[in-house]
């Protein structure tokens, strides 16, 4: 197992060695900046550096008018407060305006600590894919968030990336590339595929591994941007598979699995199985804790694998 590396970390990082190189990039934060990370581009440029308090739609505002002014403002909180907080502000400020924002977030899902509800984020890809014209990124590692940000840093429009808030085993290594509206296969497999993001991407791995030992060929497809979607690999992997179960740190509905289901169902409809939270809100507690009364873990990937496989041989044979 690769050793375990903060994507939060890896972001304060970044933004501090892309203050370096572009005077352009302003930060803000909305109170949060020691838990976003953004604190080391606080103390290495003071003046490029914009605490808005706990005022998430304020700092929408001044994030569209610094976009306006020609700077590249990365807007910070966690993912429960921004676009939760702030969506109608996102909604028209950014959105709409098309302004060159960079939303950041982090602490995304439910594997957040002991904060509970309140500081949990199920809903927040299903709001921010919603709105048109947004890049959404869900990276699965700290290699990955690191070139990610770089990305939409380059990138001329508004973008949202979404962060965890534990740290995660590296799942790409140092000659990884990361292409901004491409899917990366981690694993190649003829049964069956996983298509995973963020945290999950580390669960269907070891759910791949696991189920190779049980003969099954499992393939593993990491879809870190969401927006613009890589159709392309989704519509591969269901014809040369046959069937696809999906796994989000996102509540089922309006997330990773109904995006993919979309694609499915209009150009190779084929049996799938969906990972994700119920329609519910979890309760206080420790993550890995949450992640497996939720049913997030790789066992409940290898389940639902089991599952879409026999609804697959079902099919074949009428």
């Amino acid at each position: 197992m690769s050793p375990e590396v903060s994507l939060r970390e890896a972001y304060g990082h970044a933004l501090v060695e892309m203050g370096k190189e572009n005077p352009d990039i302003v930060v803000l934060d909305a109170d949060l900046s020691k838990s976003t990370m953004t604190q080391y581009f606080a103390k290495e440029f003071p003046g490029r550096f914009f605490d808005c308090g706990i005022a998430e739609q304020n700092m929408m505002g001044i994030a569209a008018g610094l976009a306006a002014s020609g700077k590249i403002p990365f807007a910070s909180s966690f993912a429960v407060f921004v676009p939760g907080r702030c969506f109608d502000q996102i909604r028209m400020s950014i959105a709409y305006s098309r302004f060159n924002v960079k939303l950041v977030v982090t602490h995304g899902g439910i594997s957040v600590g002991e904060d509970g509800v309140s500081n949990q984020s199920v809903e927040d890809l299903s709001l921010i894919c919603s709105l048109p014209g947004l890049t959404v990124i869900v990276p699965a590692d700290a290699i990955e968030a690191v070139q990610a940000v770089k990305a939409v840093a380059a990138y001329e429009g508004p973008c949202y990336v979404r962060l965890c808030r534990p740290k995660l085993p590296l799942v790409n290594d140092n000659d990884y590339h990361f292409n901004l509206g491409r899917a990366v296969t981690m694993r190649q497999g003829k049964d069956v595929t996983i298509i995973a993001i963020g945290t999950m991407v580390v669960a269907a791995l070891e759910a791949a591994n696991g189920l190779q030992q049980e003969g099954i060929d499992c393939g593993v497809l990491n879809m870190s941007t969401l927006k613009p979607l890589d159709e392309a690999a989704i519509i591969q992997v269901a014809t040369s598979c046959g069937a696809i179960v999906t796994a989000e740190e996102h509540l089922e509905h309006g997330g990773l699995g109904s995006i993919v289901a979309q694609v499915v169902a209009r150009h190779r409809p084929v049996p799938m199985e969906f990972v994700a939270i119920k329609d519910t809100y979890a309760e206080s507690g420790k993550a890995g804790e949450l992640l497996q009364k939720y049913g997030l873990t790789a066992k409940d990937i290898k389940q639902a694998v089991h599952t879409v496989l026999k609804r697959k041989l079902s099919a074949s044979a009428t």
